[in-house]
């Protein structure tokens, strides 16, 4: 389901009272691929909930470029919902997740093994409470930029 982000607090809030834990990873998810399929596959297996942030449309061109995202946020929210690892996908404007970490208060924070602890948004804010920072290795030789790539000079 997709969650609007003013509306987390209080729906995980709930769920955290029937003893479910929460896991949390975020990203533009521009063009899935295997290696996104990885992530969400183990980090749902971390968990009860899996919550995906995904960075709305014009975070996605700040941070990826004036020809990205290829597709809007509804569609890629809706990608992401149809997907049987994913509980909830809820959208965020700013270029980090932290503002949205804060709300759901994860019991477990996953981010590709690409990331070093120390450069993971949230690391800090969700080992404050005893939550725990995952990374999971990536399958190697996928990226959205290396198939869009790919596909331009089809």
């Amino acid at each position: 389901m997709i969650v609007d982000r003013a509306e987390l607090g209080p729906a995980f809030d709930g769920i955290r009272q029937m003893g479910r834990s929460i896991v949390f990873t975020n990203g533009c998810f521009d063009l899935l691929h295997p290696g996104h399929l990885r992530l969400f596959s183990r980090s749902a297996a971390l968990g009860d909930v899996l919550v995906v942030a995904i960075n709305d449309d014009d975070s996605v061109r700040r941070l990826k470029g004036a020809d990205r995202p290829i597709y809007p946020e509804d569609e890629r929210a809706e990608i992401l919902c149809a997907l049987r690892w994913v509980d909830c996908v809820t959208i965020f404007p700013e270029d980090t997740p932290l503002e949205t970490i804060e709300l759901v208060r994860p019991d477990v924070l996953v981010k590709g093994a690409e990331y070093q602890e120390r450069d993971i948004v949230g690391a800090s804010f969700v080992r404050s409470y005893g939550g725990n920072v995952v990374r999971i290795p990536m399958k190697k030789g996928f990226a959205t930029r290396l198939m869009v790539e790919r596909f331009s000079r089809s």
